[in-house]
């Protein structure tokens, strides 16, 4: 090497005789590249200074639009937040009036109906009491015209007046005062009543009827006189009614246009607040994107002033270093040794590649629910009663033998009779009941045992999906984790291992550079110098307002300079560029290597957590479901248990019912028997007969001694009656003695 810088040296040397030596020329080019290095370092200064002034201010401006962004981002949130809440309400409300005034026309409509209804009812008894008054006003009219009337003179002779009456004339005032009392008799008492089919029984003209047909005509005029005022008490209520009906009407449709008019506000406010949600979301919309992209613009500010004063700070370094190294250099170069050395170094033939060393590359790890009568009738209830230990026949037999009336007994016997039905229609029902329970809940029994079967089943595969040491999910985890744990452990070796040869690398090219300095000591430092600077580019972002102009993105220093001076040394520097380039190749090389693998790596990482965080959910969504199923086992046990306990409960008095129900079923058919047996004995006695016949006679009262023995009698049944014979026999032509 250094024969080889004497015969380049030499060269310069002796290009001209007459000229600066070339190593003057090297120190004068070097002096030259330290002045314009200041110079520019001058200039870098104050475009700096601008810079940053520009960086300072966007950040501020940034800043404070996104803390003003943000507040009306939360406000708009908030706003509408209220809008929605507003509207949930406002359609809660329609709603409610929407049922409200449905309501309201059903209850207008059931309003008319029900009027409807009452405005017929009242038409028909109008119709009917108008026509009855004038029913009873012929009939009146008729009945005082033949003298019925006591009120007149006239009715007391009723002969006179009846000298000018045919037969069919009577006949038809016959019909229409039936009419008349037909119409009537709904009205009056039994009593009037009775009167009144005597009266039509008996024909006008036969005997003396002035006092009938006058009571008769009272009635009638009484019985008109309270329908004429039914008529006029209906038609006030009619009135009434109809004007509380109206009042109700005004009244609710009043109310409903009143919920109409709130309705339709309601909706218009609605419209409202779908029109100012609408617009609020769209400057909610505006502000987040105006907040993001002033956060972007302020991130990549950031980023570009931070890059920005590395790359100031770096290129103020370097030219401290250029030029120290351009001062020591013409230090080394302008020292009379150094022209001494120049001038007697002669040519030699050894390469720059015997002082280099191979690059270091590495391989890495790759990733993986009568008295006899009297006593048999009690002679037979009390077998019975003994037999079925009946209290009921022994309760009869008790009567008969107290010698009790007759109808006490009997009576005693119905209600027996009828308790002993009820008792049946007991046990029926109980029985049908017991059947019906034990069925259903012998069914509702089957179902959980079966369900407890199916859980139980169910359970047990969630418990192997969980559990299963070779395909459960937790099994399944693990691995995962496992093969994560692997994989981050080989990202970890392999960036060790890179790191160690990138180590290599950067002493490789240390190497090299040491290499250069047994050259000289001023064409190392300026080899190195300029051979290291690194080219790098400011990060710039496309934003208003965009930064001001600085220097060139790559840093050239006294390049130009330094090249002219090198460029007397290239061939020394040949080999040791080539064997840089070959450091710098592998290097590129084993990163590529290491960026691709690690890739990958990252790539099974990301699948792996993917996996890993699918089976977790999945661990976590079957344990929940076994939590459940557990849950629903023990709830259905429980539900088991209670039938069960349930059905034991209900054993002894559905046993019971179930295995004696046909006995007592028997015993009472036995029992009623006796019971009718004993009536039909005791109906059979003397003393009985005896004393329905007294009971009987009793009925017939003062005409007991006309009617005994001839009943059928018209003289018992005028009596009866309290008419005379030949009355009775005008309305009853066919009875005996007529």
């Amino acid at each position: 090497m250094r024969c080889l810088l004497g015969l380049v040296t030499l060269q310069l040397w002796t290009a001209s005789a007459t000229e600066d030596r070339t190593i003057t020329k090297v120190v004068k080019l070097l002096q030259s590249m330290m002045e314009k290095s200041k110079l520019e370092g001058d200039n870098e200064r104050v475009l700096y200074a601008k810079y940053k002034c520009y960086c300072d201010t966007n950040e501020a401006e940034k800043k404070f639009i996104i803390e003003d962004l943000g507040k009306k981002i939360a406000l708009l949130e908030s706003q509408i937040e209220e809008i929605q809440a507003a509207t949930g309400k406002l359609s809660e409300e329609v709603a409610k009036l929407t049922e409200d005034m449905a309501a309201n026309k059903a209850a207008q409509a059931a309003a008319t109906k029900i009027r409807e209804d009452e405005n017929a009812a009242f038409l028909k008894l109008e119709k009917d009491l108008v026509d009855s008054i004038a029913l009873m006003e012929d009939a009146i009219k008729v009945l005082t015209e033949v003298g019925a009337d006591q009120t007149l003179g006239a009715a007391q002779d009723h002969k006179q007046f009846m000298a000018n009456y045919d037969k069919t004339t009577l006949l038809k005032l016959k019909n229409s005062v039936r009419q008349a009392l037909v119409a009537a008799s709904s009205f009056v008492s039994k009593a009037q009543v009775s009167k009144m089919e005597s009266f039509i029984q008996q024909a006008p003209f036969t005997g003396t009827y002035a006092s009938q047909s006058g009571e008769v005509v009272g009635i009638l005029k009484q019985m008109k006189d309270t329908f004429t005022a039914n008529l006029q008490s209906a038609r006030a209520t009619e009135k009434a009614a109809q004007e509380a009906y109206d009042k109700l009407m005004a009244d609710l449709k009043a109310a409903y246009d009143e919920m109409s008019k709130s309705y339709d506000s309601k909706q218009e406010q609605l419209g409202s607040n779908d029109d100012d949600l609408a617009s609020k979301k769209e400057q909610l919309a505006t502000a987040k994107t105006e907040k993001a992209d002033a956060e972007k613009f302020l991130a990549e500010l950031l980023v570009m002033c931070e890059s920005k004063a590395k790359d100031y700070n770096k290129r103020v370094l370097l030219r401290t270093n250029e030029q120290a190294a351009i001062a020591e250099a013409i230090s080394i170069l302008n020292s009379d040794q150094a022209f001494a050395t120049f001038g007697e170094v002669s040519a030699t033939k050894s390469g720059a590649t015997s002082f280099l060393q191979k690059a270091l590359v590495k391989a890495h790890p790759a990733g993986a629910d009568s008295q006899d009568r009297r006593n048999a009738a009690r002679d037979v209830l009390r077998k019975v009663a003994k037999s079925h230990k009946s209290l009921l026949l022994t309760k009869i037999a008790a009567l008969l033998e107290a010698d009790n009336p007759f109808t006490i007994v009997l009576a005693e016997i119905k209600k027996m009779l009828k308790l002993i039905d009820e008792e049946q229609a007991a046990d029926d029902k109980q029985h049908d009941w017991c059947v019906s329970e034990r069925i259903e809940n012998n069914k509702l029994l089957e179902e959980k045992k079966a369900l407890i079967v199916t859980l139980t089943g169910e359970i047990d595969k969630l418990v192997d999906t969980i559990e299963n040491p070779e395909t459960g999910l937790k099994a399944q985890i693990k691995e995962a984790e496992e093969t994560l744990e692997t994989n981050i452990k080989s990202q970890k070796t392999m960036t060790a291992a890179r790191v160690e040869s990138n180590l290599a690398y950067q002493k490789d090219i240390e190497n090299l550079v040491e290499a250069e300095t047994l050259l000289k000591k001023a064409i190392v430092v300026l080899k190195v110098y300029y051979s290291k600077i690194v080219t790098s580019s400011a990060a710039m972002i496309q934003a208003s307002p965009a930064p001001p102009d600085t220097w060139d993105a790559d840093y050239k220093g006294q390049s130009t300079g330094g090249t002219n001076a090198i460029s007397m040394l290239e061939f020394i520097l040949e080999n040791t560029k080539t064997e840089e380039t070959q450091a710098h190749d592998a290097e590129k090389s084993a990163q590529h290597t290491y960026e691709d693998e690690m890739q990958s790596l990252k790539d099974e990482q990301a699948s792996t957590e993917e996996n890993l965080a699918n089976l977790q959910k999945t661990l976590a969504e079957k344990e929940e479901e076994l939590i459940g199923k557990k849950e629903d086992l023990e709830a259905t046990k429980k539900a088991k248990a209670a039938i069960e306990a349930y059905l034991l409960k209900i054993k002894p008095g559905c046993d019971f019912i179930t295995m004696n129900i046909e006995t007592r079923t028997a015993n009472r058919v036995e029992e009623k028997a006796a019971l009718n047996k004993a009536t039909e004995l005791i109906k059979g006695t003397p003393a009985y007969k005896v004393a329905i016949a007294e009971a009987h006679n009793e009925t017939l009262g003062d005409c007991l001694s006309i009617c005994a023995g001839r009943e059928e009698h018209v003289e018992c049944k005028a009596c009866l009656a309290s008419v005379t014979v030949p009355g009775y026999c005008a309305g009853h032509a066919g009875t005996e003695g007529c």
